[in-house]
Order: structure tokens, then sequence, then C-alpha cells
């Protein structure tokens, strides 16, 4: 009989472990996604195919703990353990090297995962392993008889991982330096679970109950019922995950899509996710079904209401309302599913097939969605399941609704999304009037047919997501006109207007659009476009004539703009165009200091830099004078056109540097008009391994 001291510090190394290893499991998440997302262009997809990556090596775990319990006793499965926890810190350190970035052939999706299965793909399988394992160590010993609670304890640890990166480990260490610590912590975390598993297995019962894994049967039913039962609550288990976790990571796509592609914006809808496992699973008072499902249908209803006027409301607001939905929709999917799990026996069983719906939630948004749809349409569809699931909450105490076969409701659901996915995407086409539409890694692509509101001249638009990346009149005597944000009287269009006039040029211009910019090209020119979505390049050549027509001789390189830059010689560009901010999703890794050391290698000496930073929610003002400040440039905004002037216009604001004050007057033609000024304000330097998008918010 072990003393109770003994037990009371066991007790607390094995909470401790639980706590640290969900640490490291989350905290090891924003440090891999921040660290690649500047190699494959600052895309949404990257945090998608990550969360995917991660939650599928969780089932994976939680499978491995399964088997574990079922053939081995707590003196095998601490050994097999321990032995995989040491091989696995032979593949530390987690941060992965340049030879690891990509050269712009390759699928982004397969490197991804290639790169995340060889430097954390072992180490993470083990963390996620240990919460179910030690818990069901403690279910099978005398220590204790509440081991869901650990579960509880185990997301606050997530929790604080989480929010402990954009607040203390971002600001402060750089991403080597995390890197580095979160390999320290992972020795230190093996430690603590070999301290934990050889305390359990010397006061465990000795072996584990291996019997066959049905939840309990009522007394007095009959097989027939019982298998039914069986059948709807494993369902549940599976279902009900499934559906948060397409919530999660749909929601936090629209998010990302709607502002910035940025680790905080990952974290604080991952945060609620957590938080909503962390209340259900830690006492029954937390959750009220009516109460989180009315909090649910508010903030969609919200929501729809704010985009069906087209109210631009503030970033806060927005981003408030989403979270407001998507805590609802956690908590609803969560707190039905604990009051479904089973007891302490079966609980690797309920884990395994609970990470399998999460999996496979993940699966359905990170690779199906991008195969099956034509635009962000998950997001929709999610929400559709979320009011499918909060009606049969409702009516589950009908006893008219629980005659209904459940083969029959799964069929009914099934063809009602079937019936939404087909009338989003044809609503989608003849709402923006598209002639093409196209998706992929780097997002949704469209090509519409409209009328200009001024002329009433037909138009073709290249959108992306919601934002114009070029406009070309179809009329053979306007399709040379530049619009959109890059008319004659843009900032683009004044320094490509006025610049060396009588002299050849060198234009290097990232972000090819729908190719405007080459209607400013002269004989003798050379426009080179660098431009990172195969898509773009396709509809730019396939439905606008800008490069066909352009004067210059004209070339565009595939893959991210900064990578292949790096990788060719001095461009001597006379003018270097950055046109990737357009789009609210900004690629922050083409506004760091190491950015610029590239930028100013393939520029000539009295070249001209023009950023183009229009940005709906985001000030990258002090983000480029930053810049400047570092590299010696001097610098001026141009903000206009007026849009009420030239209806052909969007309003643009652009930045032009050049180490040559000169320069940039003969850029903007000699002038100085009120569009013109110097840049003000406390400027802010960007590198790769320290970047706030927080610093930027308007």
């Amino acid at each position: 009989m072990q003393p109770a001291s003994f037990h009371r510090l066991t007790m607390a190394c094995i909470a401790t472990t639980i706590f640290v290893s969900a640490f490291l499991l989350f905290q090891v998440q924003p440090i891999m996604g921040k660290y690649i997302l500047p190699w494959f262009g600052g895309s949404t997809g990257v945090w998608t195919t990550c969360m995917l990556f991660f939650q599928v090596v969780l089932f994976a775990g939680y499978a491995y703990a399964h088997l574990l319990h079922r053939w081995f006793t707590i003196r095998g499965q601490v050994t097999t353990h321990v032995i995989l926890l040491v091989l696995a810190m032979l593949t530390l350190p987690i941060a992965p090297s340049a030879e690891w970035k990509p050269s712009g052939e390759e699928s982004p999706i397969g490197l991804i995962l290639l790169l995340l299965v060889a430097k954390v793909g072992f180490p993470y399988f083990l963390l996620s392993s240990t919460g179910p394992l030690l818990q069901s160590w403690l279910a099978s010993s005398s220590y204790s008889n509440q081991p869901y609670r650990l579960y509880s304890l185990s997301n606050i640890g997530s929790l604080l991982a989480l929010l402990s990166f954009p607040f203390a480990f971002e600001p402060i260490f750089s991403s080597s330096q995390q890197a580095t610590i979160w390999s320290w912590a992972f020795a230190g975390f093996v430690l603590l679970c070999i301290v934990s598993g050889v305390a359990l297995s010397r006061t465990s019962l000795g072996s584990v109950n291996s019997v066959d894994d049905p939840v309990s049967r009522p007394a007095n039913t009959s097989s027939e019922v019982v298998q039914t039962i069986e059948m709807k609550r494993r369902l549940a288990w599976f279902g009900l995950p499934a559906l948060a976790s397409m919530m999660l990571l749909a929601t936090t796509n629209q998010i990302c899509i709607d502002t910035a592609v940025i680790p905080f914006l990952w974290i604080i809808p991952l945060s609620i996710y957590l938080i909503s496992f962390i209340l259900t699973f830690d006492s029954s008072r937390w959750y009220s079904r009516r109460a989180y499902i009315m909090l649910a249908a508010v903030a969609f209803t919200a929501l729809y209401f704010l985009k069906l006027v087209k109210f631009e409301s503030p970033l806060l607001l927005s981003l408030g309302i989403y979270f407001v939905g998507l805590l609802g929709a956690c908590m609803v999917c969560h707190g039905e599913l604990v009051r479904l799990k089973p007891n302490a026996q079966h609980l690797t069983s309920f884990y395994l097939t609970m990470s399998a719906g999460g999996a496979c939630g993940g699966l359905f948004v990170g690779l199906l969605a991008p195969l099956i749809f034509r635009g962000y349409f998950e997001w929709q569809l999610s929400l559709l399941a979320c009011i499918l699931l909060f009606a049969d909450c409702y009516l589950r105490e009908s006893a008219a609704w629980c005659r209904i076969p459940l083969r029959f409701k799964i069929a009914s659901a099934a063809a009602i999304v079937l019936i939404a996915m087909f009338a989003l995407d044809l609503s989608s086409s003849k709402s923006n009037h598209q002639i093409a539409v196209t998706r992929n890694f780097y997002g949704v692509l469209s090509v519409n047919r409209v009328s200009d509101r001024a002329t009433g001249n037909a138009m073709l638009k290249m959108v992306h997501g919601h934002i114009v990346h070029g406009s070309q009149f179809e009329a053979d005597d306007k399709c040379d006109l530049p619009t959109a944000y890059y008319t004659s009287q843009s900032g683009v269009g004044r320094l490509l207007s006025n610049f060396r006039k009588d002299q050849s040029r060198r234009v290097g211009v990232i972000g090819l659009g729908a190719g405007t910019l080459a209607c400013y090209g002269r004989s003798g020119d050379l426009l080179k476009f660098y431009e990172i979505n195969p898509a773009v390049v396709q509809l730019a050549q396939e439905y606008f004539t800008f490069l066909k027509r352009s004067q210059a001789s004209c070339e565009i390189k595939t893959g991210d703009g900064r990578l292949v830059l790096e990788r060719e010689p001095s461009q001597c560009f006379d003018v270097l165009v950055l046109d990737a901010f357009s789009g609210d999703a900004i690629p922050v890794h083409l506004l760091t200091k190491q950015a610029m050391v590239i930028y100013d290698s393939h520029l000539a000496s009295d070249g001209v830099i023009a950023v183009h930073i229009s940005n709906l929610y985001l000030d990258l003002r002090a983000i480029v004078d930053g810049l400047a400040e570092e590299f010696g440039y001097h610098s001026i905004l141009v903000d206009g056109p007026d849009s009420d002037i030239d209806r052909t216009a969007l309003k643009a604001t652009w930045i032009l540097m050049s180490k040559n004050p000169q320069s940039l007057a003969d850029a903007v033609g000699g002038q100085s008009p009120a569009s013109i000024e110097e840049l003000v304000g406390k400027p802010v330097l960007w590198t790769d391994e320290k970047s706030n998008l927080l610093q930027a918010i308007k």
C-alpha cells in the first residue's frame, strides 16, 4: 500500500505530464505554420494543410493509444511508449532547413505534408497519444475515477499554448528560437512521462481489460435494439467532432480570406474550439443546449445580414460575430458529444472515434472541398449542417421524431446538403456573371462580365475571392485603357508613364493579375511578371489581351516572386512593382527585411520600387516606411485617383521608393499634387522571424 503523499505526488506528476504534452502539442502548430508560411506564398491553404496534418496525426496517436491499451499490460505500455519517446528525441530539432523551400514546380500540399512528417511528425504523434494513454492508465489504477476531467486539463494546456504564442513567444522570440525552445521542452516532457509511467506501473492492476469495446448495454434489451443504440452512439461520436472540425477550419478560412493569413487569426478560432472542449468535458453545468443554439443562431443571422446588405463592418465587429457563432456551434457539438460519452473502460475507443471524426472534418475542408467546389462553400455547408443538428436537438424530445429511422434522417440530411451545394454554385455563377471560375491551393479565381457603371460598356473583371485583380474593356477602342488600381493617375500609372520616357526600361512586377500594367510597356521595354498562382496566368492569357497587345516584351515566371528572385541573378530593374497586397489576405513575407534585401539586389542604383498597399483593414504605410528607413530609401505616398472623377478607377494607395530623390520627382512628372505626400509616423520593421500584423490594423 503506497502512502497518501506518494499518491498525491504521482497524481501531480501525471497531471503535469498531460498538461505539458497538450501545451507542446498545440504550441508547435503555430510555430511550424509561421515558419513555412513565407515559403508557400502566404496562402490560407498553408494553415488548412497544417491543420489537416495535425488532425490526421492526432487520430494516428489516438489509434496507437487504443491499440496499446488493448494489447499490452500497463508495464508493457509504459516500456513501449518510453522507448518511442527516446527515439523521437533523435529527430530534434524541429526547425526545417532551407533545403525544404519549394522550387515552384511541386505540389504545395504534398510538400507541406512531407515537410511536417519529416520534421515534427514523430514527436507530434507521441505527444498526441499521451493524454488518452495516461488517462487509460489512471482508469486502471487506484489513483482516479474521473479520467475525463483530465481531458479538460489537457485542453487548458492546449489553450494556454495557443494564447501564449501571439502575446508572449512571437513578440519576444524569433521563429528559430521558438523551435529550439520547443525542442528542449520536448526533452523535459520525455523525462516527466517516464516518471509518470514508472509510478503508475508500480501500482496498476497489472493488466488492462481487453474485451470487446461495445458501449454499456442496458438490461433486458434485445440484441437488435442494442445494435441500433450502439450504431447511433458511435455515429454521434464520429459525426459531432467532424462537424465541429469543419466549422473550425471553414471559419478560419473565411476569416483569413476577409483579413490576413497570420498565426493570430489561426489561433483565436482554435482557442474557441478548445474552450468548448474544456467547458463541456469539465462539467455538464457549463452546457445549456438551448442557450448555445440561440447564441449561434443570432451570430450567424447577423453575419448573413451584413453580407446581404454589403455593409463594410469594422474588423473587430466582423471577427467578433464569427467567433461568437463558432463558439455556439462548437459548444453544441461537444456538449452533445459529452452527453454520449461511455464509461472509462471504453475511454480510448471513444477518443479514437472522436479523433477520426475530427480528422475527417479536416480532410473534407483541406482536401475534398478544393476538388469538388468551385467557390468557398464549405463554410455555408458547415453552417447548414449545424442548422440540421440544431433542429435535431430541438426535435429529439418529440416521440414522433424519435420513431423516424436513423437511415432516413441521414439520407434526408445528405440530400439537403447536396441540393444546397448545387444552389450555392448556381447562384454564385449567376449573381457574379461568371464566364470562368477555378479553385486551387491559392483560392477561388473567377472572370466576370459586367457593365461599366459610367459608360455601360462591357468589361471583364478578374476577381480573387471578393477582391478585383484587374479589369479590361472588351471594345477594341478601349481595351488598351488601364483601369482599376492602375489608371494613368494612380501611383504606378504616373511612374510608368513618366519615368525614363526616352529610354528602354526593365520592369519587374510581383503579382500578375489581369496583366494591366503591360499596357504601359513601350517598344524596347522588358516587363517581367512573377506570379505564384498558375490559374492567374492561365486566365490572364486566355481572357485578357493586355499581355498580347503590349508593345513591350513580356515574360512570366511562375512561383512565389520572392523565392524566384532569390534564385535569379540580378535583374537590374529600373522599376520593381510589388502588387501582391490589394487583397485583404496579404502575404506578410513580401514586406520583411529579408525580402527587401532581395528587392534591393535586383534594382538599378537609381531605380524605383512601387508598393501597392490598398487594403480594407490594414494600413501598411508604417511597414513600408520601416523598410525605406532601414535601407536608405526616400519614399512618397500617392493616394488616388478619385473614383468619382475617373469612373474606370478604383481608389488605390501606392508608395514609391528610391535611393535617388530625383527618380521620385521624375516618377510623378515633377509635380507634387495634393495626393502625393511624404510618409510620416513611426516606422515599423518586420523580419521573417518577427512580424506582428496587429501593428498594421487600421
